[in-house]
């Protein structure tokens, strides 16, 4: 039995941190699987506890010379957006010290000079003013280079530390002992300030990805009005319990979950469901915490508390989302794994090359050295992925589009089928008789009354609805024994002495009941789309009873959509050919799976399988098995918690349009990754020749390590910032 747990990490500079972190975590004994998000800096293992134990994770993750902590899902969130601020607050003052002692560095070496203006001691000044930039504001690279160094491996600070370091120990070099040459103390300075702007930018760009779920958590009030000891008490939220009555107030947001046991009023809950309608509630429905109570008071009895509660389970699969990475990351991954030793082999090349075979100048060939492992940092390629997914299951969650991963929002582009349940998907799920049949003797009333009696104790949606008519006209129902479930049958109980069977036509040939005589009669009720269930005593055929679900009005858009996006659509239901055929034609679903048994429907998923990606709408336990066997599963927010625990995507708002809408965020999501991995790839290959100094030879050009440091820093702001825009798209 395996165990989930999220790790928060501290400590890591860049994506080449992740990958270490990954491997490390990997190889920890009964770990089946690990990945720890840059971005997020968070890591989610899979692990036996068997075999091992959450120290033992830890244990692996400070052996690399970082830190790792339980992530609070509750509590923790305070301190992760405190410990965001501090990030923020700590790399913006490095950056400005870098400004302090950089800036008049560049002054005196570059606007003096151009003037002919030395200055006395000018090497010395420059060297007091480039020492605390190396070795104060530059710290973090030295340590960053240490850690990766200790797991032999090399990350973007090995590039900056090697880089500047050079130029800085060199310039030493030409002050004590060749003060006639130029020295570099400003190249170095400029450097790792120009990183600390690119990482203050990015660091404040990697908070507004998050905006999603600061949102939402924003959302839940901070107290809550009890009825305790015979008296209302005001509490703050985390003491209210399981059981307390909670008393809401008109304009009030309601504090947790729970049921009405007193008043009604209407409910606002579009920020949960994305229903901008709002919803009536009386005695006994159920109400979200974080939604606005409209008009009337009342009281509820609390279901959910603290962790359990709907808010925070949304906020949980966000993040959980975010936390996870795409297959594509691990493109990115491989990519910079390899990518940061051969950019010191290059680096060392571009020396060698420019030095020893063409006889530049030492400090010629060092500065082209310089800028290839500055202008080469692979940041940008790491946030390419995380950042991305970031923003783009934020806006999901921000219409009620719940995304499980990245992996499901990687692979939900690739869809070709989808395959909708009907009941509670393409219908609303709450039929209604609307025929009632009388083949012999037996009145319509007694008809009624007997198929009623037999389904009380049944849950199916026909059977509340037969049940509800018979209350409504007031039938009352006799006591029913030895009743049983006929899965994609029916149901037989008896009644008195007698047994009855109420079912389709499958359940009246395995009775061995002949329907030959009343067929013309069912025919026509189903081509109408309706459900025909025949009551029998197991010997003839009594009546019928036909009930028709009403579709969703928006259910033929989302089939229109779907179609406009060259995805082929399929009903699966368990009616006859043509009830299925009946419903699929008002819905405009050219593919119809008839006469499926609830245990069948996951086979016709892996069919369909074979000829692409397939996604399984539904909200039932019955759809819960093909929801699981298809490549994407999307379940309905209405449905059971089987059905949601199942699917890579949630719908919360029970809109089938939702389907195409969550398509479509994968794919502007997965677009939006590739070109930052494209930009992000196509910036160093045109990068590193250029900073090598391959156009020096016919320009005249060399790209200074500065400005290569500022490229370098901007190309992962324009990664982010690129992501960011997922936020202007419609879905």
């Amino acid at each position: 039995m395996t165990k989930n747990v999220q790790l928060s990490i501290s400590g890591m500079h860049c994506a080449s941190c992740s990958t270490i972190l990954t491997r490390a975590l990997q190889k920890v004994p009964g770990v089946t699987e690990a990945t720890v998000n840059y971005s997020t800096e968070r890591g989610i293992v899979t692990y036996d506890p068997a075999k091992t134990k959450v120290e033992d994770l830890f244990a692996a993750v400070a052996k690399k010379g970082y830190k790792a902590a339980l992530y609070d899902s509750g509590k923790g969130k305070d301190r992760e957006e405190k410990r965001r601020y501090r990030e923020i607050l700590e790399t913006k003052q490095l950056f400005l010290i870098g400004l302090f002692f950089s800036l008049p560095a560049l002054l005196i070496s570059m606007a003096l000079s151009q003037l002919d203006i030395r200055l006395p001691f000018e090497n010395y000044i420059l060297w007091l003013l480039a020492t605390p930039v190396q070795f104060y504001v530059g710290w973090q690279f030295y340590r960053g280079t240490w850690h990766s160094l200790r797991n032999f491996s090399a990350s973007m600070d090995t590039l900056i530390a090697i880089g500047t370091s050079a130029a800085y120990f060199y310039s030493i070099y030409i002050t004590l002992f060749q003060p006639e040459l130029g020295q570099y103390f400003e190249v170095g300075a400029i450097l790792i300030t120009f990183v600390m702007l690119g990482k203050y930018l990015e660091a404040v760009a990697k908070g507004k990805t998050s905006a999603a779920i600061k949102k939402l958590m924003g959302l839940q009030p901070k107290t809550a009005l009890v009825f305790r000891n015979g008296k209302q008490q005001e509490i703050a939220i985390d003491a209210v319990v399981v059981g307390d009555i909670v008393i809401v107030k008109p304009g009030q947001k309601i504090p947790v979950d729970g049921t009405i046991v007193e008043g009604h009023s209407s409910v606002d809950e579009s920020m949960i469901t994305g229903e901008s309608i709002p919803v009536e509630k009386k005695k006994g429905d159920a109400v979200i915490g974080a939604t606005i109570n409209k008009t009337g008071s009342f009281r509820f009895k609390a279901t959910k508390v603290g962790a359990n509660t709907t808010l925070a389970q949304i906020v949980q699969l966000i993040e959980d989302a975010q936390a996870k990475k795409a297959p594509i990351q691990r493109f990115a991954d491989a990519i910079s794994a390899y990518f940061v030793p051969a950019v010191i082999v290059i680096s060392l090349l571009t020396f060698f090359i420019w030095f020893v075979v063409l006889g530049e100048a030492f400090s010629f060939s060092l500065l082209a050295a310089v800028a290839v492992l500055v202008i080469a940092c692979p940041c940008a390629l790491g946030l390419a992925t995380p950042t991305a997914i970031m923003v783009g299951t934020g806006k999901g969650a921000e219409k009620g589009i719940l995304i499980k991963g990245g992996d499901a929002l990687e692979a939900a582009h690739k869809i070709k089928f989808v395959i909708f349940d009907k009941t509670g998907t393409i219908t609303y799920g709450e039929p209604k008789v609307t025929n009632i049949l009388s083949f012999g003797n037996t009145s319509q009333k007694e008809i009624l009354k007997i198929a009623a009696s037999l389904e009380q104790h049944s849950e199916h949606p026909l059977a509340e609805a037969i049940v509800a008519d018979a209350a409504q006209k007031k039938i009352s129902l006799e006591k029913s024994s030895q009743f049983q479930a006929i899965p994609g049958h029916g149901v037989a109980a008896k009644l008195g002495s007698k047994t009855y069977y109420l079912g389709n036509t499958r359940l009246m040939q395995k009775q061995h009941v002949h329907t030959n005589t009343v067929a013309e009669q069912i025919i026509a009720l189903e081509e109408e789309g309706k459900t025909v269930m025949l009551l029998s005593d197991g010997k003839t055929v009594l009546g019928a009873v036909a009930v028709a679900d009403t579709i969703k009005e928006t259910a033929k858009k989302a089939v229109e959509r779907l179609q406009r996006m060259r995805i082929s659509v399929y009903l699966i239901t368990g009616d006859n050919q043509r009830t299925a055929q009946g419903i699929a034609k008002q819905a405009g679903i050219p593919n119809v799976f008839a006469e499926v048994l609830p245990d069948q429907k996951a086979a016709y998923v892996k069919k369909l399988q074979k000829q692409g990606t397939v996604a399984m709408v539904g909200d039932g336990i019955n759809d819960a098995p093909a929801i699981a066997q298809a490549e994407i599963g999307i379940a309905m927010g209405s449905g059971t918690d089987v059905a949601m625990e199942t699917g890579n995507i949630v719908l919360m708002r029970n809109d089938p349009q939702d389907v195409a809408k969550a398509i479509r965020l994968s794919k502007i999501t997965m677009a939006k990754i590739k070109q930052n991995m494209f930009w992000a790839l196509f910036y160093n290959v045109l990068g590193i020749p250029i900073a090598a100094g391959i156009l020096y030879p016919f320009t005249g050009w060399l790209l200074s390590p500065m400005i290569a440091g500022g490229a370098m820093a901007m190309s992962s702001v324009s990664v982010v910032s690129n992501s960011l825009l997922l936020k202007m798209k419609k879905l």
